[in-house]
């Protein structure tokens, strides 16, 4: 009996292992992605230094389309059903078009730290409208937790703007909303096709506006390229708007969208950082308690939704 238990014992731990090490490597890819997402302000900030913001969002849309659409090529990847294709166009709308502008139009007056405090309310935006959207009722505790991080946000931007909203807070408030609305549609496509086909159609899908709006855009916007502008560009193309979808995508279909959220709300305090680190912005103390208050809204909403 015992050479048994022991023949048994190796086995057990050779299928184990396999499981274990596709855990870390999806808990890696998933925190990478974090890490695009979180230098995304930052680098628009520097590529606004060279781009207007048409032209800026324009180029960025149609740089990660080619990218993307290179890669369905290669792979060979069949065109959605046509039944999907009116998801795909809301997921362009929120996530290619719609968030990238309204967030890049507030950085011209917003700092970027301001920016990623306001924008970290946007998990609990999306869970508001997928629940609209799917029909689900969360708990008390949800929605408490969801209002307390809402008015954290509206108070600190109220406070920081003197009392009153302004243009670029009237512009983020808008991208939470659209971009939470990519992000269900997105979600729900992400369940018939793996994630990164569903921003890479998306993206493919956008090019009859990006590709002629990139280059009326660039006629009537000057441009100055330097490495600033032309690092931020290339990252908001190619890190966050498509490898950090990849990464996070990948990522969450390893370990699982419970902890890969976990991870996500790191976010905006990694954008803080960047902000200090990259573009020398000198934090309020209001910034950095707003975002954990935030993040610890978000964290009893996930926990409130199982």
């Amino acid at each position: 009996m015992r050479a048994q238990s022991s023949a048994i014992a190796p086995a057990s731990i050779a299928v184990e292992a396999p499981d274990q090490a596709r855990t870390r490597v999806g808990t890696l890819q998933a925190a990478l992605g974090v890490v695009a997402f979180s230098l995304t302000f930052p680098a628009t900030a520097w590529g606004l230094e060279g781009f207007g913001p048409w032209s800026l969002v324009a180029v960025r849309s149609v740089l990660a389309a080619v990218i993307a659409g290179g890669c369905l090529l290669a792979l060979r990847v069949s065109p959605p059903a046509r039944r999907h294709w009116p998801g795909l166009a809301v997921v362009g709308a929120g996530v290619v078009l719609g968030f990238p502008l309204l967030t890049t139009l507030a950085l011209r007056t917003s700092t970027t730290a301001h920016a990623a405090v306001v924008v970290g309310l946007l998990p609990l935006t999306t869970a508001l409208l997928s629940a609209l959207r799917v029909g689900t009722r969360p708990s008390r505790t949800f929605w408490v937790a969801a209002l307390a991080g809402a008015a954290a946000v509206v108070g600190f931007t109220v406070q920081q703007s003197g009392g009153a909203l302004t243009a670029a807070d009237g512009y983020l408030f808008g991208a939470l909303l659209i971009c939470a609305a990519g992000y269900t549609e997105g979600g729900r496509l992400a369940r018939v096709m793996p994630g990164w086909q569903v921003i890479g159609w998306a993206l493919v899908l956008c090019l009859p506006l990006t590709m002629p709006g990139a280059v009326l855009a660039l006629t009537y916007e000057p441009v100055h390229l330097g490495v600033h502008s032309v690092t931020g560009l290339l990252w908001v193309a190619a890190g966050s708007q498509f490898l950090g979808l990849v990464l996070w995508y990948r990522g969450m279909a390893a370990v699982g969208i419970p902890k890969a959220s976990q991870l996500q709300l790191a976010q905006p305090l990694l954008t803080l950082v960047w902000s200090v680190l990259l573009l020398g912005e000198h934090l309020t103390p209001a910034a950095p308690l707003t975002a954990v208050a935030v993040l610890v809204c978000i964290a009893v909403t996930q926990r409130a939704r199982g």
